[in-house]
């Protein structure tokens, strides 16, 4: 997986600063505390570069600050990068509809759910990371908010059932989604494990726009697709209604979810 480009650029202007100030990679190293190689390593973007390595570069090269105001650059992204432009899209959105198999969607998910998926991530993530990333995926939440903004849910039984961390963390995002669907512009539906249906080809999210322009973001392990053939759309849009159709209507899956609850 390449880089972050703002690695590349800072440990660039790093290796500048050094050079035109006389200074050795050595000599940066001894002063900083580090290995050599892990010297080189930030210069040539292959890993992120500190604050430590910032300040004291900053200061041995006569960078007046220069190099330490480029920490504001090398934050952790929010998101994986290839969701990018859908996070975007969704947050314009006038309507979201998502059918998921496996997981919890984000928007649904409680901040327990969400630290055990991305502290699951592989490899694992640094720390600062998985604050970003936790912290982003409450904020996309605050759409739910948004009395005109319609969502509607549909979560494969294989979701619910598989307990992610303990039984009493599990028994809450169970409720949390019990919950979200009783809000007015939310549907929480159950698709009951079982037989044949469209949804057995993978998850994906349907979008449609102030303009009512449509567009399909479907993810897999390391990458994202975003459409918006209308061909393509249809075709999505029609699998919806057919997995719809095959689930639990939003009341019956609320006493689903509860059934699920108090059987644990």
């Amino acid at each position: 997986m390449a880089s972050p480009m703002a690695w590349q650029y800072c440990g660039n202007q790093i290796k500048l600063w050094r050079t035109r100030a006389g200074v050795s990679r050595d000599e940066l190293a001894k002063e900083a505390g580090y290995e050599y190689e892990t010297i080189k390593s930030m210069e040539q973007g292959r890993r992120k570069p500190t604050l430590r390595l910032l300040q004291i570069a900053d200061q041995l090269c006569g960078a007046g600050e220069l190099l330490v105001a480029a920490q504001a650059y090398l934050k952790p992204e929010r998101f994986v990068s290839y969701s990018q432009d859908f996070m975007l899209l969704e947050a314009d959105a006038i309507a979201l509809s998502s059918y998921e198999s496996q997981l919890i969607p984000g928007l649904l998910q409680t901040e327990e759910t969400m630290r055990l998926l991305i502290n699951g991530h592989w490899p694992p993530l640094d720390d600062e990371t998985v604050e970003e990333r936790v912290a982003a995926r409450l904020a996309r939440q605050a759409m739910l908010d948004k009395a005109t903004k319609m969502f509607n849910f549909i979560v494969g039984e294989e979701a619910l059932c598989g307990v992610l961390g303990n039984m009493e963390a599990h028994k809450r995002q169970l409720l949390h989604l019990v919950s979200a669907g009783e809000r007015r512009n939310v549907t929480v539906q159950v698709l009951r494990a079982g037989g044949v249906h469209p949804g057995l080809d993978g998850p994906f999210v349907l979008l449609e726009m102030p303009e009512h322009e449509r567009f399909v973001y479907e993810e897999g392990q390391q990458s994202g697709v975003l459409y918006s053939e209308p061909e393509k759309v249809a075709v999505m849009s029609q699998r919806h209604v057919v997995i719809a159709q095959r689930a639990l209507s939003p009341d019956e899956s609320a006493c689903f979810l509860r059934k699920l609850v108090n059987d644990l």
